[in-house]
């Protein structure tokens, strides 16, 4: 089986092996083709209209280095490259999608409600940093019990490290991590052990090298809006059709030419649409109605608004637009609880994070129209409408652990026993769990921002860097800021790579073990319960003892209970005919359960039919 998305633009090979070169360049007088490969010089391109340049060559083929020069002067890579192995400065090489022999013809995917997040930075998931490395981990992902790896942006950045929000040719799989079919073999290879794999993307910005596009088409952006990285992308102005496309068609690309099952979209707040439907709404349905009646296909936001309409579901209860969104809510509010911390956003959740936790376990989101101090505006649409899995929550991803000025994770800065608590109740609540990759042995190594800039651009990140922590209390002498890692220095990149050896020790085995039985649990007795909404109550303490009681009511007229105990005192409480447990933290808890009784730092779970 061969796959290949057809594109309006780039190098594509045509079925008579020519090779068609097309660039849309609505700045550049002319355009000319330079191939690398010694055999004639540039080839200029026919203009079409509307920016348009076009050439049809039988001198390229698969495997051909080429750039496109922009009026008699400047080389630049193609926007639309499917591979640079010589990163973004470097020629584009054409890459013939249909010489990939796929051979799972019948993965059709798995539907969400299934879905165990494990999100992973290829660079440093292994040893190794590749595609390769990442395959040679299936069996471990699969033992583990995750449903689904979510990889970190791929799209190929400056340099030979980064986390990746720093791409500029958004077709392109990063060079340092290995081919296009190093990628589709990865793909290929998680389906056959049943995993899920979705890709993030970044549709917000691009990085702040290796982009040619003000050059000859500076109509891809905008000084209407703007966004913290700089200029926006034009969604909304004129010629904003074409740039609507290229992005269209990047999203279906790597679910039609990379098999992936779904993509994550990177802070979509900062993109800025004043048309209608705006492209959040139109990439969606563009996506649905390509794929929606042959395959699961999900779909993910991060969106700081909490915009609850994007998340609607139909009357079959399958979702619209978009599956799920990553919920900070929920993580601000069990770290608060977990750390006591206050700084930053964490202000908004302090000092009783308890009723924010119980809403974001009943409704969904804390903030649903809120007015948020951080922010210093309302945030947020009802979320009580929509089901549980429409909600992502975790403890730690790339950006809670590696936003930190020492990338520590949870288990460096809050107790083992609350740590496990807090999983306790998130990974078997109904919503969608997200693991962030060595969570789940308390991995010791840290997670920092890394990049891989030089000259006046790196000074300027690494005091940036720095200067973002100012505000905080203990960064506010200059020397203990100085102490922050480069983000530039090839150690920082090599610090954050995942420490395999430690699961030798006795304390991350155990902690293996731990995220494993939960898993399978979760996985046996409350995925089945999943399709569909969920009728929810809560009540939580506000006298300062820190108990939380949630019963989910599902379609399928089960009720899942939780009754937790945060506090360091034992409750008593009403509990009319006590089911037997179906999970408790330990066998002393399960029996005090029984009795009426919560033991401190302890979580019950009950299903009753």
């Amino acid at each position: 089986m061969h796959s290949k998305h057809s594109m309006p633009f780039g190098a594509e090979v045509l079925p008579d092996e020519s090779v068609r070169f097309r660039l849309w360049a609505p700045g550049a007088t002319s355009v000319t083709l330079c191939l690398e490969n010694g055999e004639r010089g540039p080839l200029p391109l026919l203009p079409l209209g509307d920016g348009w340049f076009e050439r049809i060559s039988r001198e390229a083929h698969a495997g051909t280095l080429y750039r496109f020069q922009i009026d008699h002067k400047t080389e630049v890579p193609d926007p639309a490259s499917r591979f640079q192995p010589h990163d973004v400065h470097g020629p584009s090489m054409v890459v013939d999608p249909t010489t990939f022999q796929w051979n799972h013809e019948n993965w059709r995917g798995r539907p969400w409600e299934e879905a165990a997040i494990y999100e992973l930075h290829v660079g440093t998931f292994t040893p190794e940093g590749t595609f390769q490395g990442v395959q040679e981990k299936l069996d471990y992902l699969h033992d583990l019990g995750v449903t689904a790896i979510e990889l970190m942006p791929l799209s190929d950045f400056p340099g030979q490290r980064n986390w990746g929000y720093d791409g500029v040719l958004p077709f392109a799989p990063d060079s340092s991590y290995g081919t296009p079919d190093d990628l589709k073999r990865l793909v290929q290879s998680a389906h056959a052990h049943g995993l899920m794999m979705l890709l993030d993307v970044v549709y917000n910005h691009f990085g702040p090298e290796g982009n040619y596009l003000h050059l000859y088409a500076p109509q891809f952006f905008t000084d209407r809006h703007h966004t913290p990285w700089g200029a926006a992308i034009n969604f909304d102005g004129p010629d904003s059709r074409v740039v609507r496309d290229f992005f269209i068609h990047n999203a279906l690309y790597w679910i039609e030419e990379y098999h992936f099952d779904g993509l994550r979209f990177d802070a979509v707040h900062a993109i800025v649409d004043d048309s209608e439907p705006d492209i959040l709404t139109e990439l969606a349905h563009a996506i649905r109605e390509r794929f929606g009646q042959s395959r699961f296909v999900h779909l993910v936001l991060e969106n700081v608004d909490n915009s609850a309409g994007y998340l609607v579901r139909d009357a079959t209860g399958s979702a619209s637009l978009y599956d799920a969104q990553w919920n900070d809510d929920i993580h601000h509010a069990v770290h608060v609880l977990l750390t006591g911390e206050s700084d930053g956003y964490y202000a908004d959740y302090s000092p009783d994070p308890m009723p924010h936790l119980c809403r974001c376990l009943a409704e969904g989101f804390a903030y649903q129209g809120d007015y948020s101090e951080f922010h210093r505006e309302k945030r947020g649409e009802r979320s009580h409408h929509l089901p549980p899995t429409a909600f992502v929550s975790f403890l730690q991803n790339h950006d809670q652990v590696g936003n930190r000025a020492f990338g520590d994770r949870i288990t460096q800065v809050a107790s083992p026993g609350t740590v496990k608590l807090a999983m306790e109740i998130l990974l078997l609540s109904p919503q969608t769990p997200l693991l962030f990759m060595g969570e789940e042995f308390a991995a010791s190594t840290p997670f920092l921002f890394f990049c891989d800039f030089h000259g006046d651009l790196a000074a300027a990140v690494t005091k940036g860097r720095r200067s973002e922590f100012a505000h905080f209390s203990k960064f506010s002498s200059p020397e203990v800021r100085d102490s922050i890692p480069d983000p530039n220095a090839e150690s920082t990149f090599l610090k954050s790579k995942i420490d395999w050896d430690s699961l030798r020790g006795k304390i991350h085995a155990e902690w293996l073990h731990f995220y494993r039985e939960l898993l399978a649990l979760r996985q046996s007795k409350i995925v089945p319960h999943l399709r569909g909404g969920a009728a929810t109550r809560c009540a939580v303490s506000r006298d300062g003892k820190r108990w939380i009681s949630v019963d989910w009511v599902f379609e399928d007229r089960t009720t899942l209970q939780l009754r937790a105990n945060v506090g360091d005192e034992p409750l008593t409480i009403s509990i009319p005919n006590p089911a037997m447990p179906l999970y408790a933290s330990t066998p002393e808890a399960a029996a005090a359960f029984e009795q009426g009784s919560l033991v401190p730092c302890s979580v019950v779970w009950s299903l009753l039919a």
